[in-house]
């Protein structure tokens, strides 16, 4: 090793950039969960968090909960806040506190005065702070006056910081903040309403949080409440954040063993180099043992050079994002060093090394001295033993079992090794195919192109590196480009022209008909559809609790929080039963209800059994009578579950309803926003093209992380592939030096390089862009259930990309090739 790291750069890039992208995404996903289990209590809002949907606690739960400790209470729901003379409004999230509120955490604003002056009543106007957002959309300052069902509010400040709002979940709209009593004189809340009450408890200090949980649902089993301690502070955001970085992290583990074939690339490249000493060694006696042991020696070395870098880069990850992730998500992210993490990416990227290194080096051991003396000989015609053959296998078992040991969802991380495998394999036979196809390939007469199908069959032919190297890359380029574009398009385009223009929520049952003759007025021939909705939880499947069952993920959703359900005498008519009669419009009998069959298929569900729901604080079981296919894409009114009318009979219920405006442009919307927020302020309005935009903005985040991994691929598959082209430029010199010396120019040499570069490079793409196609294709048809499209942008984009890196390499390379001197390679053949 004294003399450099001469043909070690790639090697050393390749380990690098993969271990650096594994302990950077974990690292930051350490980060952020330990930020969240720091700040559990005030994200969470107390040591305990009780939820009860749409109904307050009854005064005997409520007496039993206050003993406990602290207790603070807060209601949100979504509304229409509006200007005083009904001119413009915007949908807020409404959040109204108590003057116990917050237990833990602070509140922070652009003003100094404290939370109850900010809220409290003056002059007969109650106060309010509000998201920035929602003072742009409005075009108000703090001072200004706005009106939230039947009350005006003076807008005091603007909310910087709201330390539990990640427990509420996921805010559709800006957050508007305000007392308890000021939402009740707005008359907001209506039997039927969506809202939920929230009950935050501050135990003693040293108090555990899980007894008094279990204490509560063991007295009150039918209350139907959610109880969630500080170590689930925000489930949801958890969940997100551990799949994401599995996602990334198996990302990256595609990027490293991309760079494996760097590894084997290089490692046979330098034992090439090395031939003599080699020789040397076992002229003098040494074993084949001992030759493997001295160069295994020295790649470990090398290899854990480049673990090192990659382990600082990736420890510098929380310390570069902890300010971007903190402006996005309200989580304090403190910055560390995360030895798991770490550790997890050195481990990875050792046995990544060692399994591709072990191939060259099991070739190296039983090839003879006097074959090695032999300029021309290579070492990859020598037969492998088994032994390094299966230490190789065993090292690959050993990283897809720490992949899937690392996994939460282990069917996806499985998925996802396997597909690596099989695009090895596949790639491996494409590159087959292509030397085949080049070897029968009917006799040329351009001399170019009869050297470049020479040299893509020949032995020691670039075309199965160059294929490997570059294909996986290109391949899932492909397929996040295709995923994003999909994506975008549809929720964009076309899921915004099959949606309706509106959804109408908290419509109450005594305002229903002059809603519709509203809706008339403001908007003639448009289509209005209405359903009765009420809130509520599954508690219980098959008549077991719901908190003992094991669910699949692809089900799992359905179990969380409160389901909007309906009833209905017959069947909906945008869905279509797939099991099962639906009942008679007259039925009487037991509750049946009807459940998507999707969804109720990955429950385990089957005809006849029973689901058990609490609905206001009642437990309901109902048998299942049918199952329906639901077209959730169509954004039209859709339940997983559809009651018999006879099971909510006498309930109190609000309705949901949407409406359709062909055509419609933005000011007919917004004449139909204006006329129906003055005349039914407890209406909440939403436009489905703002939900759209807000999704569309989601995605574009989602997919600028996504593609920053997928870079990483590539940039690897590139180095991989330079590497390549470098390692075979030993062979080019003597094919250059003899062909020169039979005649040929170097216009003649570099037409052949660069004819055999493009074919390659062309058939390379040609898959990349079948193959990514086909992953992309199964993403979206298979997976999200949404229509494939194909861009030819896309496929444009990768053949260019392809036949820039292959020839653009494969020429650079090749220069150096073409200008070597006759004489000192005759003289060695």
């Amino acid at each position: 090793m004294r003399g450099g790291l001469s043909g070690f750069y790639i090697f050393l890039a390749c380990i690098t950039l993969g271990v650096a992208a594994i302990a950077a995404v974990n690292s930051v996903a350490a980060m952020m969960t330990d930020g969240i289990a720091h700040e559990g209590r005030a994200i969470l809002g107390g040591d305990l968090r009780i939820s009860t949907g749409q109904r307050e606690l009854a005064a005997d739960e409520r007496t039993r909960i206050e003993a406990l400790g602290a207790l603070s209470e807060t209601v949100s729901l979504r509304s229409m806040a509006r200007l005083p003379d009904g001119s413009d409004q915007s949908l807020s999230e409404v959040k109204a506190v108590d003057g116990s509120y917050p237990l833990y955490g602070r509140i922070e604003t652009d003003s100094d005065r404290p939370l109850g002056d900010l809220l409290a009543e003056r002059n007969g106007r109650f106060g309010a702070i509000a998201a920035p957002e929602l003072f742009d959309r409005l075009g108000l300052a703090p001072g200004a006056t706005i009106k939230l069902g039947n009350t005006e509010l003076e807008l005091r400040a603007r909310l910087t910081r709201e330390p539990d709002v990640l427990a509420d979940g996921f805010n559709f709209a800006p957050r508007l903040m305000i007392a308890k009593t000021a939402l009740d004189a707005a008359g907001l809340i209506q039997p039927g309403s969506l809202v939920e009450h929230a009950y935050k408890l501050r135990l003693p200090p040293g108090a555990a949080a899980k007894p008094p949980m279990d204490a509560l649902n063991k007295a009150f089993p039918q209350a139907g409440w959610n109880i969630r301690t500080a170590d689930r502070a925000a489930p949801s955001l958890q969940n997100s954040i551990e799949r994401f970085s599995q996602f990334l992290t198996l990302v990256g583990l595609t990027a490293l063993i991309v760079g494996g074939v760097g590894v084997a690339n290089a490692v046979n490249a330098y034992l090439d180099r090395k031939r003599a000493v080699i020789a040397t060694f076992k002229s003098l006696g040494a074993g084949g043992r001992f030759v493997v042991s001295v160069y295994l020696i020295q790649i470990l070395v090398l290899a854990l050079l480049g673990i090192a870098i990659g382990l600082v880069l990736g420890a510098l990850a929380p310390f570069a994002t902890a300010s971007l992730l903190e402006a996005a998500i309200p989580v304090a992210a403190n910055a560390s060093i995360y030895p798991g993490a770490l550790a997890v990416a050195a481990l990875f990227g050792l046995l990544t090394a060692l399994a591709f290194a072990l191939l060259p080096l099991g070739r190296t051991r039983d090839v003879p001295a006097t074959a090695l003396f032999r300029s021309t000989s290579d070492v990859g015609r020598f037969r492998l033993r088994w032994a390094y053959g299966l230490g190789a296998g065993a090292l690959a078992l050993v990283i897809a079992a720490l992949a899937l040991l690392m996994a939460g969802d282990r069917k996806v991380a499985a998925i996802f090794l396997v597909a690596t495998a099989i695009a090895f394999l596949i790639l491996r036979l494409v590159a087959w195919a292509i030397q085949a196809l080049a070897r029968r390939s009917p006799r040329v007469h351009s001399t170019p192109l009869r050297l470049a199908l020479g040299n893509i069959h020949r032995p020691g032919a670039l075309t199965p590196s160059v294929v490997l190297s570059l294909g996986l890359g290109l391949t899932l380029l492909v397929a996040v480009a295709l995923i994003d574009n999909g994506l975008r398009t549809e929720i964009g385009t076309s899921m915004a022209d099959r949606a309706p223009n509106f959804f109408f929520v908290d419509i109450q049952s005594s305002e229903i008909d002059p809603f519709r003759q509203a809706i008339e007025e403001l908007a003639p021939g448009s289509a209005l559809k209405a359903v009765p909705m009420l809130r509520g939880r599954i508690t219980g499947l098959k008549g077991t609790p719901v908190e003992k069952l094991t669910v699949p993920p692809e089900g799992a959703w359905v179990l969380r929080g409160d389901r909007g359900v309906t009833y209905a005498a017959e069947l909906p008519e945008n869905a279509t039963l797939s099991e099962g009669q639906w009942w008679p419009a007259d039925y009487s009998g037991e509750p049946l209800v009807s459940f998507a069959a999707e969804e109720g298929h990955a429950l385990g569900l089957k005809l006849g059994d029973t689901v058990t729901v609490n609905v206001l604080g009642r437990e309901i079981t109902a048998r299942i009578a049918n199952f329906r296919q639901v077209q959730w894409e169509s954004l039209s009114i859709n339940f997983v579950m559809v009651f018999s009318p006879n099971t909510f009979a006498g309930a109190p219920h609000a309705w949901l309803a949407t409406l359709s405006m062909p055509g419609a442009g933005e000011a007919a919307e917004k004449a139909v926003l204006n006329g129906i927020t003055n005349r039914f302020p407890a209406v909440t309005s939403v436009r489905v093209k703002d939900a759209l935009d807000a999704v569309n903005q989601l995605i574009a985040q989602l997919a600028l992380a996504i593609r920053a991994a997928a870079g990483v691929a590539l940039v690897t598959s590139v180095l991989v592939l330079s590497g390549a082209l470098a390692a075979g430029n030993r062979n080019r010199v003597h094919d250059a030096v003899v062909l020169k010396t039979l005649g040929a120019t170097r216009s003649v040499l570099i037409r052949a390089f660069t004819t055999e570069y493009m074919l390659i490079g062309a058939a390379t793409a040609v898959f990349a862009i079948g193959a990514g196609t086909l992953a992309a294709w199964y993403v979206m048809a298979g997976i999200m259930s949404l229509p494939f499209r194909f861009d030819a942008t896309v496929a444009l984009t990768t053949l260019l990309l392809s036949l820039l890196l292959t020839v653009g390499f494969g020429l650079a390379g090749t220069w150096r090739v073409l200008g070597q001197k006759a004489a000192p390679v005759l003289r060695e053949l």
